[in-house]
């Protein structure tokens, strides 16, 4: 297969969630894929947690910022293959009409960043952890073989995981 697709993970803040499907993704080097994020309503900046995360599995913390999804849904912005809402608040939320009609799955994931001090630093392990083997179970996906029918039956099961 040399088709290469783009993947939108999306949250409401963009400031951890998506981030860190957005590295995850990135940091597999998979030639096939290339990953952003975006939120609905972004928080305007990164929580510090999940860069310290991203930054205590060796992946670069360069160059991520909280951006609206606007971004890319204009003119001008990439095409999107994949839309994945990771966190329970745009899953509910009346999405944007995605150019291209990208394939898309909710894949929620407890928010980590309001939590006690103490349980900051587990709560945002375990949402990486997560995020992590549903992206390498997708990555795992035979994409050759699975018509579109059956390629949303596995998003979804990936996300009911």
């Amino acid at each position: 297969m040399n088709k290469h697709f783009n993947v939108l993970f999306l949250c409401t803040g963009n400031s951890a969630r998506s981030i860190m499907a957005e590295a995850i993704l990135n940091g597999k080097r998979d030639p096939r894929f290339t990953a952003f994020s975006a939120g609905s309503h972004p928080a305007g900046r990164v929580h510090p947690a999940a860069l310290a995360q991203i930054a205590g599995v060796g992946l670069s913390t360069g160059g991520f910022r909280s951006k609206s999804w606007d971004e890319f849904a204009g003119p001008g912005a990439p095409p999107m293959d994949f839309v994945f809402t990771v966190c329970d608040h745009a899953a509910a939320e009346v999405c944007l009409i995605w150019p291209g009609h990208p394939r898309t799955a909710h894949w929620g994931i407890a928010d980590p960043v309001f939590r006690t001090r103490e349980e900051t630093a587990r709560a945002f392990r375990e949402a990486y952890n997560l995020l992590e083997r549903r992206i390498d179970a997708f990555l795992a996906l035979p994409f050759d073989s699975l018509d579109d029918a059956a390629l949303l039956a596995e998003l979804k099961r990936i996300g009911d995981a």
